[in-house]
């Protein structure tokens, strides 16, 4: 495994990190939870996290799979066309999402049930929803099925990026614990901002994650 590809496994889980369901979600929640609200928010985000894991794994050896039964036809000069074209589409999508072509319309806020069992059920749902969108993450697992990786060097990989992922949220957690006065009024403009600007950073993140498969795959075209 290269560097390069590690560097960009990385910047798509810090992308991955920003989404509704591993920061929008987490914050509205440590707002709302009045019981109990570090254990309730770390079942939260184990849960995500444990789906997430989960589908990688299922996506990798399926992916695996195909890559053995197609052979050649998506390896090498074909498959860095691919990823090139694919990525240069992402981008130019990622326009259509502007603040100012499109009027974004603010999530209405999770139910939060009394106990615990809610927390999974939260995040199963909220994993579910975004398992359509997760454009870093299915990207990530392309470019490791790609890299050509054992399951003893992706398994480690992709648990490290589930990780990744819910890294800013365990922060908060961890501050909600010892800084409760001093976070939450800086926790309430960080959720008015995420329900705000929510289609935006869709944008943002089709974009560069469409940049990092672009550079992929025209660096691997034309500079080696």
């Amino acid at each position: 495994m290269t560097a390069s590809l590690l560097l960009a496994l990385v910047a798509l889980a810090l992308v991955d990190s920003t989404s509704f369901g591993t920061l929008g979600i987490p914050v509205y929640l440590l707002l709302a939870l009045k019981e109990r609200p570090v254990l309730r928010m770390a079942v939260y985000l184990a849960t995500v996290s444990v789906f997430y894991f989960a589908v990688g794994v299922g996506l990798m050896l399926g992916l695996s799979t195909v890559f053995d039964q197609v052979g050649q036809v998506l390896q090498g000069r074909t498959w860095y066309w691919v990823e090139a074209v694919v990525g240069v589409a992402m981008f130019v999508v990622s326009f259509w999402f502007d603040p100012k072509r499109r009027k974004p319309k603010p999530p209405r806020p999770p139910k939060v049930g009394a106990g615990t069992g809610s927390m999974v059920a939260l995040g199963v749902t909220a994993a579910l929803v975004e398992v359509a969108t997760m454009v870093p993450y299915l990207a990530a697992v392309g470019m490791m099925t790609s890299a050509g990786l054992t399951p003893v060097e992706w398994v480690p990989i992709l648990a490290g990026y589930v990780i990744v992922m819910i890294v800013p949220a365990l922060l908060l957690l961890v501050v909600r614990a010892f800084a409760w006065t001093w976070l939450r009024p800086k926790l309430e403009r960080v959720n008015a901002w995420i329900t705000k600007n929510k289609t935006e950073a869709i944008g943002w993140a089709l974009g560069i994650v469409g940049f990092l498969l672009a550079r992929d795959g025209i660096a691997n075209l034309f500079f080696k």
